[in-house]
């Protein structure tokens, strides 16, 4: 017969909470991996932003900046959620996607960095198409590439 598993105080990935035989209080631990879960379960933010914003609605979401302040602070480049009134943030992990509402695009976090794709530029100029629309497909291609539709 196995050896029965042990686990840790939480998953390896996203740090959710897990429950041991004889815990007090297995409520607390049960709805903190939820609302993680709620949180992280095809993410969406309003936006980036190092100030928490005044009047958070229950549920929303934003990606902290590089300097945060107030409640965010020590929490840069995390995603901040309102949860039950309070924040509840949750640290990106590699093919991490989630929805910027403010930009309509998809961010993916990949090396220890959120990237977006970035329009290339419109051909313009020269004298021959054929190079023209070479350049331009392949500025396509390296935006696709860089937002992870594409591998790199």
């Amino acid at each position: 017969m196995p050896d029965p598993i042990v686990f840790t105080s939480t998953s390896p990935r996203h740090g959710l909470p897990l429950l041991f035989t004889g815990q007090a209080g297995k409520e607390f631990t049960v709805n903190e991996a939820h609302a993680l879960i709620d949180a992280l379960l095809h993410p969406a933010i309003e936006g980036v932003a190092n100030d928490p914003p005044a009047t958070p609605a229950e549920g929303q979401c934003w990606l902290a900046g590089n300097a945060p302040t107030g409640s965010w602070h020590d929490h840069a480049g995390e995603l901040a959620c309102r949860s039950a009134g309070d924040w509840l943030f949750a640290a990106p992990r590699d093919g991490m996607v989630l929805l910027d509402r403010s930009s309509g695009q998809l961010r993916l976090f990949r090396g220890g960095a959120w990237t977006m794709a970035a329009v290339p530029a419109a051909p313009s100029g020269g004298t021959t198409v054929d190079a023209e629309a070479r350049t331009a497909i392949a500025q396509i291609v390296t935006a696709l590439a860089d937002c992870g539709i594409l591998p790199a």
